[in-house]
């Protein structure tokens, strides 16, 4: 307790903690849209109960994770050279994070563009059930925890305030996971937009396991510009519709 209360005494610890806290929130974008096109995929009764039991085992994932920071911190260091370059285990789990978010949303292309909703292109048939869907949402929230609590650990050395940005993230995840959801759903271009960022989520994992790290500032703003253009357009489009629409004159009496 008494750590507590110094901890609460120095600025730079609350300048920490926001910094943190906007830092989770901007991540978790990237979840927010997975778990939105990974969703809407189910029955629509089952949409919100997956999507709370998703963000919820995130939750409990990531403060599992920072229980264990000492041994993340750890997975930095190089444990095999090739090409030049020294992987880490960090540089492998985004490696392999990135060829799952690029797989899965060339999947969901595939699927959006193809006019047969005939057999999966990858095998099998299309199907998608909530423990499926759940199970994913851990395992790429996974990929994102190691990779925000390594760029954590760089800014603090306090677990409390990690795990206070950690609650607060997830939190503002619960409440736009089904705002979010929904609008996505009822935009249908807007899920080819989502795909789109999935895929260059993916490729910048990739690059940054191979040692090619791009700014996630320029990464956000491009996704940004992009977001803001399709919203102009959605309005464009609703303009149509209300001129398009005949005017109903009232019966003459």
């Amino acid at each position: 307790m008494d750590y507590l209360i110094t901890l609460a005494g120095d600025p730079a610890a609350w300048i920490a903690l926001v910094t943190l806290v906007v830092m989770e929130v901007v991540l978790g974008i990237d979840n927010l849209i997975f778990i939105s096109i990974l969703t809407n995929k189910l029955p629509e009764e089952q949409r919100s109960r997956a999507r709370r039991i998703g963000i919820g085992g995130a939750l409990v994932l990531r403060l599992a994770l920072l229980g264990t920071v000492a041994i993340i911190v750890q997975l930095t260091e190089p444990i095999f050279s090739a090409f030049g370059h020294g992987f880490s285990w960090r540089d492998l789990i985004l490696i392999a994070g990135g060829l799952f978010l690029v797989w899965k949303a060339t999947k969901e292309i595939h699927h959006s563009v193809d006019p047969d909703p005939g057999p999966d292109m990858f095998g099998g048939k299309v199907t998608m059930t909530a423990a499926a869907a759940i199970g994913q949402i851990l395992l790429l929230d996974l990929v994102f925890s190691i990779d925000s609590i390594i760029t954590a650990v760089g800014m603090t050395d306090h677990v409390p305030i990690m795990v206070i940005a950690v609650i607060v993230a997830v939190g503002v995840m619960l409440l736009a996971a089904d705002p979010l959801g929904n609008f996505i759903h009822a935009n249908p271009t807007v899920v080819m937009l989502a795909l789109g960022f999935l895929l260059l989520i993916g490729t910048t994992l990739i690059a940054d396991g191979f040692g090619a790290h791009v700014p996630k500032g320029y990464i956000y703003a491009a996704m940004a510009f992009s977001a803001l253009v399709e919203v102009l357009n959605i309005f464009s489009r609703r303009a149509r519709q209300r001129r398009a629409k005949p005017e109903t004159t009232p019966p003459a009496h």
